[in-house]
């Protein structure tokens, strides 16, 4: 495997309908998709991600798969879902890593660059 062989993209999203600003809780969506450039299958094991609130506080989430599911993806193609996230404040940030085993046995770890979580119009 190459480096650039499985890109993830991340686009955020807030929800309004969803948050309650007066409570201090806000909610965002983030859609994910993971695109295998490289020539063999591999599948995607488990996620770690690492969530920071406005005030610092770190929370890290672990788990198998995304979304209930441990996804098979196939050589140059791709793999999209969306989940969520609350905070506490009215931005944060998210980064994390993908751990996959490709088709020939071998695991890896790529890393999900971090990405802002804000309402609109918070961030100039």
């Amino acid at each position: 495997m190459q480096p650039d062989d499985i890109v993830v993209n991340v686009t955020p999203q807030y929800l309004p309908d969803q948050s309650e600003p007066d409570n201090q809780h806000y909610v965002f969506a983030y859609r994910v998709v993971v695109r295998n450039n490289s020539a063999q299958a591999v599948q995607l094991i488990s996620r770690h991600w690492v969530i920071t609130d406005g005030t610092q506080r770190v929370q890290e989430v672990r788990g198998l798969g995304v979304v209930g599911k441990q996804p098979l993806i196939a050589a140059g193609e791709s793999f999209e879902y969306s989940s969520g996230c609350p905070l506490p404040t009215p931005i944060g940030t998210m980064k994390g890593e993908f751990h996959f085993v490709g088709e020939n046995g071998v695991p890896f770890d790529v890393s999900i660059a971090e990405f802002v979580l804000a309402l609109p119009r918070t961030l100039h």
